[in-house]
């Protein structure tokens, strides 16, 4: 990798570690029945706990892995040029670009939550992020002109943004149009390892690139896979503690990533219709679905909707979703009917 690249890719790294609050598989001391696999991915890194199964070659499970998790990369990281998603970008034209069918997946299902919550999720909203010092264009942390904001959001908007199956295709309605998969990919890649493992006969274990986590089956015959969330107020303090059985759970946060000037508080989180950060007082977001990528999309979805459009459009959808509202110097639980029963309090 080239020293250009490299030193973006640092970036990407901390920007992605930045979000994560304390999602951590919370497993007795003894775990024999484990095998725990550890490494590095999209910038962050990744936990594999497995239940084991007779007559496996753990080395070469890690292994094969690990490819899958470079091939994922190599699809949808915009820090690496050469990547499929970067070569995208690059493409200054209209006409339809072939793509794989994970690219494909991922953005039929970024432009279905895009749909679904009227451009509040929208994975072009890459030049504003940049316009507000939060991306890799290093801009100094400032507030933009009017003029600069309404210049970036002509090049910015889902609808521009056109896929099909047959072949595998993308294009774009306006040649500037930048795509970026980070809010989504993490949580495709952890769907990803869990089919790998189900193909060869695992049948339980837990997966976690990043926080965002996917469980199957149980530890032993009554132990089910319990995930920590901590208040994101960097005590440590354990808040919740989800049982998960054969689902996943991804949070997107909004506490560490942003800049004051004045006393004013400029969040990282980009809401794709204004231009502009976020201005309401949701800090986090954790949702629990059976696929690990729609919950990933579907936290930061509601984190730019807020506290209260977006917890009326998880009960209207049935999303299991707490979030964590900053109110008067304290944190605020609010949690859907769905959330919590998936919850044993932390005594």
């Amino acid at each position: 990798m080239e020293e250009k690249n490299l030193l973006k890719y640092v970036r990407f790294s901390l920007s992605w570690i930045i979000l994560l609050f304390g999602i951590f598989s919370c497993s007795p001391s003894n775990e024999s029945n484990v095998v725990v696999l550890n490494g590095t991915t999209m910038g962050t890194t990744y936990q594999i706990k497995l239940v084991k199964p007779e007559g496996k070659n753990y080395k070469t499970i890690h292994a094969q892995i690990d490819s899958l998790l470079r091939l994922i990369n190599l699809e949808m990281s915009t820090y690496i040029d050469s990547s499929e998603i970067s070569r995208f970008n690059q493409f200054k034209d209209t006409t339809w670009f072939a793509i794989s069918k994970d690219f494909y997946t991922v953005l039929r299902k970024a432009l279905e939550i895009s749909k679904m919550t009227n451009g509040a999720y929208d994975i072009t909203v890459g030049p504003l992020v940049n316009l507000w010092g939060f991306g890799p264009e290093n801009r100094r942390e400032q507030i933009p002109s009017e003029k600069e904001i309404k210049e970036r959001l002509k090049n910015v908007g889902y609808k521009n943004i056109l896929i099909k199956e047959n072949p595998y295709s993308v294009k774009k309605r306006n040649e500037k149009i930048y795509v970026d998969l980070s809010s989504i990919a993490k949580g495709y890649g952890v769907d990803k390892v869990a089919g790998f493992l189900d193909d060869n006969g695992f049948t339980a274990y837990m997966v976690e690139i990043g926080g965002e986590v996917r469980t199957k089956g149980k530890k032993n015959k009554s132990d089910f896979w319990k995930i920590g969330i901590q208040y994101p107020d960097g005590s440590n303090k354990i808040s919740k503690i989800v049982k998960l059985f054969n689902l996943s759970m991804a949070t997107s946060g909004d506490y560490y990533n942003y800049f004051e000037i004045n006393g004013k508080r400029f969040s990282h989180t980009i809401d794709p219709r204004t231009g502009r950060p976020v201005t309401h007082n949701l800090v986090s977001v954790s949702v629990v679905d059976p696929s690990c990528a729609t919950a990933d999309g579907w936290a930061t979805a509601l984190l730019v909707l807020g506290p209260e459009e977006g917890f009326r459009f998880a009960l209207k959808h049935n999303f299991p979703v707490i979030m964590f509202i900053h109110e008067n110097g304290k944190y605020v639980e609010k949690s859907t009917p769905g959330f919590k029963k998936l919850i044993e309090e932390f005594n």
